[in-house]
């Protein structure tokens, strides 16, 4: 099988974090694979409450396709935790990445939630989670669709491994 990406991308405070870190386990335990999780939140580097605009997660995004590469180099597969909030920030990561096969998943959760999730986390600026909500790019096109505010992380690690997998 040919190495893969595995793209979770959603707005901030959607669950992405964990749920990469379930679906790590999850291919860990079913397959013995060592998936790679390369995260947005390991590249940003902007203070908590500092507004986070679509010109720096295209200026880390690059990083991010790096490390991607770079782990791809001995890992089956990553799973990558992302917030793509443009055509310029997509088509990036198309392009750095086209050498893969790559899996997007979008992960989804209503605004009322995510600003729920949001202000109890604390360590975002307030209305990130809307701001990325409304600019998530692309809208459509996606592999699978997981609704983290219906389901555990478990049970969308579960969905998505048995679409992806099975």
């Amino acid at each position: 099988m040919d190495r893969q990406i595995i793209l979770l991308n959603g707005p901030s405070s959607s669950g992405k974090s964990t749920l990469a870190k379930a679906l790590q386990i999850l291919i860990r335990e079913r397959r013995n694979e060592r998936y790679e999780i390369v995260s947005i939140d390991d590249h940003m580097k902007i203070a908590e409450d500092e507004t986070i605009y679509e010109d720096d997660v295209y200026e880390i995004s690059g990083e991010m396709c790096d490390r991607i590469r770079t782990a791809l180099g001995t890992a089956p597969g990553v799973i990558v935790d992302h917030v793509i909030t443009s055509e310029r920030i997509f088509s990036q990561f198309r392009t750095m990445c086209s050498a893969f096969f790559i899996q997007m998943v979008r992960v989804s959760c209503p605004l009322e939630i995510l600003q729920k999730r949001e202000k109890e986390r604390g360590n975002r600026c307030l209305g990130s989670a809307e701001s990325s909500l409304t600019y998530l790019y692309p809208k459509e096109g996606y592999d699978l669709t997981v609704e983290t505010h219906r389901m555990t992380s478990e049970e969308c690690a579960e969905i998505i491994y048995n679409t992806l997998f099975c």
